[in-house]
């Protein structure tokens, strides 16, 4: 199983890590390979690895209160 996830919002220049062990979400400094990534996300592209499901949502209220629009 992951212990954790780097993810980048749109509109969110930078990417960031969530640690799913201490809960703790940080910014991530980019280098190798995921550098090449993040050259290829700002260009438009999309990429998911092992991320069965994700969505943004405009605050965590409007998560825990169970209510997402798309």
């Amino acid at each position: 199983m992951a212990k954790a996830v780097v993810f980048g919002v749109e509109g969110e220049a930078g990417l960031w890590i969530a640690d799913l062990e201490s809960g703790t979400v940080k910014p991530i400094d980019v280098t190798g390979d995921l550098a090449r990534v993040a050259e290829i996300r700002k260009a438009g592209g999309t990429f998911a690895k092992k991320v069965d499901f994700a969505i943004a949502v405009s605050s965590a209220k409007e998560a825990f209160s169970g209510h997402v629009v798309g």
